[in-house]
């Protein structure tokens, strides 16, 4: 027989009401009496209910996590952050891969997990603003990352298009004057793409540097061995460069992979920077100059923006912005 709340009570002295209102995170319990049956639920292994909670109060407090793919580091520790933030309000996460495909993305917004969700976090690689409208229901949502939101929605991200502009200025600053992006995809470009791109182009321009579209290196899969194959091939054909800006910190390992191998130094020959401060990024040779969002803040954000929406908030979308910085390393020094 599994734990029961009785026994939870129990163990903690106190009523299996006032479990359940610890368990469905209700305000007014003292922060010792909450400690108390905190501690119970962990020593006993207890795990609510969901359905019978979903009969009670109409939540199940379990919240969804949706995202492309599921290997790709930046999800991973987005995945802790919004974990913890989550928990601190005691709500448990459920992870959604889509594919980065828009049949995904659309199954994943529209089947409300059959009841299973209080909301969902969503970060969306090919869905319009549009699309998301028409097929998210009644479902409380919050968007993560560049995508489009629809007005009523609420959304949490970086200025993707000032930090790109922050990578590029750094490299002009180093004295690089043929600068590259590096790792975007090969098809349609995403929104995450897209703005990063214009950051780039604005800082050339900016500083009297005239965009070359010869210097765009993109790759069939964002991966480090996309990147590779990409920057290799271009590099092959003749390009040349001095700096390259990549779109994440995957195509910049792959970048610097392909640079090895055709006897080009980073930093002397050719500066890299990166994106997204993954741990890889940190322990690479050389370790990578990278964009790195406040990851905490983003997900502490988004959370609770998404737990206000559960509770009932009705207006229209607030679409917020966190901190990054560049964190200047060996590949850009």
């Amino acid at each position: 027989m599994g734990v029961r709340l009785q026994d939870v009570a129990d163990l903690a002295g106190v009523s299996m009401k006032t479990v359940s209102n610890v368990v469905r995170n209700y305000e007014h319990v003292s922060p010792a009496t909450r400690e108390r049956v905190q501690e119970a639920i962990a020593e006993l292994g207890y795990r609510p209910n969901l359905m019978g909670r979903r009969l009670a109060t109409g939540r199940t407090g379990l919240l969804a996590l949706a995202f492309s793919n599921v290997t790709v580091p930046y999800f991973a520790e987005l995945s802790r952050a919004v974990s913890a933030a989550a928990g601190a309000l005691g709500y448990r996460v459920l992870l959604e891969e889509t594919d980065g495909t828009l049949a995904g993305e659309r199954a994943v917004i529209a089947s409300s997990e059959a009841g299973m969700v209080d909301g969902i976090l969503f970060q969306p690689s090919m869905m319009s603003s549009m699309e998301i409208s028409r097929h998210r229901g009644d479902l409380p949502i919050v968007i993560l990352g560049e995508g489009a939101a629809p007005l009523p929605v609420d959304r949490v991200m970086i200025d993707n298009v000032a930090a790109a502009r922050d990578a590029t200025k750094h490299l002009i600053a180093l004295g690089r004057s043929r600068i590259g992006f590096a790792g975007h995809e090969s098809g349609e470009l995403s929104a995450t793409s897209i703005q990063r791109m214009m950051g780039y182009q604005q800082a050339l321009e900016e500083h009297g540097i005239l965009p070359d579209p010869h210097l765009l290196f993109p790759s069939a899969e964002i991966s480090p061995s996309g990147a590779v194959q990409g920057v290799g091939a271009a590099l092959d054909a003749g390009a040349r460069v001095d700096g390259l800006v990549c779109r994440d910190d995957l195509a910049a390992i792959g970048a610097l992979r392909a640079l090895h191998e055709r006897g080009f130094r980073v930093p002397e020959d050719v500066a890299v920077t990166g994106w997204d401060n993954i741990e890889l990024s940190r322990v690479t040779f050389p370790s990578i100059t990278t964009i790195a969002p406040d990851l905490d803040r983003l997900a502490q954000r988004a959370v609770e923006m998404l737990v206000e929406r559960v509770g009932g908030f009705t207006g229209v979308g607030r679409h917020e912005l966190v901190d990054y910085e560049l964190l200047v390393r060996e590949s850009a020094p």
